[in-house]
Order: C-alpha cells, then structure tokens, then sequence
C-alpha cells in the first residue's frame, strides 16, 4: 500500500521535477526581472530564473507529462488507478510545470527579501519553493490527498539534496546544496 502511493505521489510530481532540473540545465540568458531592483534596492528574483530556463522547464515538464499521459492511454500503468485521457496529464503537468517555475521564482524572490545572495544557502526554501509552487497549481487541475503532499515534500528535501550534490560532482553547480 505505501509502495503504490509512494509512486503515485511520485508520478503526480515528476513533471515538476523534471521542470525545475531543466530550468536549471539549459537556463540563461535574459533574467525574469530583466536586472531590475525591487522597492528595497535588491534585485527582484536575481540571475538565477531566467526566460529560457522558464521556457525550457515547462516545457520539458510538459512533454513528460504527454509521456505519462500516453502510457496511462496505452494501459501501461493501469493496475495503479491512473485516470484520465492524454490531454489531462498534458494539462497538468502543464500546471505543474509552471508552477515549478513560479515557486523557484518565488523563493528567490524571498531569498533576496532575506538578503541571502544567489547560490546561498537557505535551507528547506531552496528545497521545497519549487514543489509548493508546484502543488499550489497542480492542485487546481488534480486536488491529491494529503498524504502525497507529505510524501512529496519529505520526498523532495531529499532527492533536491542528492541531486545537487550529483550535480556538483559533475561540475554543472558551483556549490553542494
């Protein structure tokens, strides 16, 4: 039982994940806030999120939902209960995508309220902005129970911590966390 919502939780947020990896991997360029500073002299969100990287996060994180979506359709995954036609999973991963996009937006936003420079540590924020902004909008199109939501969030503080740590080895960040 814990195994199959474990999975679903899982499944529910890969779009999301995959979003927020690829805004990372093929980002930069022109900044969200275009250099410009808030009312209390400190940029807006930073260099971090970037047009691209939006772009690219959603839609990467949309075409795995297209995936999820055919394989639901093609019956592949049809002893877990999953429901919904193509255009369903296209739609929310679309949502969940964006909102990825908009959560890691939003704690950068926060972080530069904080006075906490890009590439600082701030810790729990730099591992759940994204998967809030995530559910928030997820949750419009495909309310879950709360139990994923946990899982997700427990789930995500670790996986965002091996995967950075993965991604410092390999030299693609600068710093571990």
């Amino acid at each position: 039982m814990f195994y199959r919502l474990l999975f679903a939780s899982l499944w529910y947020i890969l779009p999301a994940y995959i979003a927020n990896a690829s805004a990372c991997v093929f980002g930069g360029g022109t900044p969200l806030d275009l250099g410009k500073n808030f009312v209390d002299g400190r940029r807006i969100i930073g260099d971090g999120v970037t047009y691209k990287g939006s772009v690219f996060g959603i839609v990467c994180g949309t075409l795995v939902g297209l995936i999820q979506g055919i394989l639901v359709d093609s019956n592949v995954f049809n002893s877990l209960d999953f429901y919904g036609t193509v255009l369903d999973h296209v739609i929310l991963a679309f949502f969940l995508s964006t909102g990825a996009i908009v959560g890691d937006a939003m704690g950068s936003f926060i972080k530069r309220r904080l006075n906490i420079e890009r590439g600082k540590p701030a810790p729990l924020l730099d591992q759940l902005d994204f998967v809030i902004g995530a559910l928030v909008f997820g949750y419009l199109v495909a309310p879950i129970p709360h139990e994923m939501i946990i899982i997700i969030c427990l789930f995500t503080v670790f996986i965002h911590l091996l995967g950075n740590i993965i991604a410092y080895k390999l030299g693609i960040k600068d710093v571990w966390w």
